[in-house]
């Protein structure tokens, strides 16, 4: 008989527990269920603000912030570039003129700021130029070849600049780096012709 009821004791024991964790799982999943909704809820009222928000912006904001951040970056980066190498630049007579000879005859002529180097001119006039070493004498990407009179008025090149002038294709007696001559008023007018090939080993 003490067995009996020990035994009917602990099933109710064990049962009241499954009622209790049963109860504890079934409010909890409803505490999730209503912070779920709730959430929900807060999602759809900020897409309704935000679009709201949208519509009453200018067409050219709301499509800038319609795009991905990383397209953005790269759009800002781009445009930065271009705004920086085309502002400021020097009109016709403002400035000291060089005058590229591009691989297929044709001259262009553009206006320099006193202190800048060629290819720094060539970047910021669209002349395709490489540059690869980006003006570290570790390359003889922006190889010229300068008319006599302009490279006689020239210091001469420093060791770095001969080594890389070594591995330049069709070096003549008056070829440079671009990225090593300096414009000022004495190389006004300066002719820079661009070889048919260039050639890069260091980079």
């Amino acid at each position: 008989m003490t067995s009996i009821l020990a035994a009917t004791t602990t099933w109710r024991t064990l049962s009241s527990t499954a009622n209790i964790g049963r109860l504890t799982r079934s409010r909890t999943i409803g505490r999730a269920a209503a912070h779920n909704g709730s959430t929900t809820r807060s999602l759809s009222a900020s897409a309704l603000t935000f679009a709201g928000l949208r519509k009453s912006m200018p067409h050219s904001v709301a499509k800038t912030m319609a795009t991905p951040i990383n397209r953005r970056i790269a759009q800002f980066s781009t445009a930065s570039g271009i705004q920086y190498t085309k502002k400021g630049r020097p009109g016709p007579g403002e400035g000291f003129q060089v005058n590229f000879v591009m691989q297929d005859g044709e001259e262009i002529s553009v206006q320099a700021h006193e202190g800048e180097s060629l290819l720094d001119v060539a970047w910021a006039n669209d002349i395709d130029i490489e540059g690869a070493c980006e003006a570290s004498l570790a390359c003889s990407t922006c190889h010229l070849i300068l008319d006599e009179d302009s490279f006689s008025k020239l210091e001469e090149p420093t060791d770095e600049e001969n080594d890389m002038l070594d591995l330049a294709f069709g070096l003549t007696d008056t070829s440079r780096l671009g990225c090593q001559v300096l414009m000022n008023k004495d190389l006004d007018g300066i002719i820079a012709r661009l070889p048919s090939v260039t050639r890069n080993v260091s980079v």
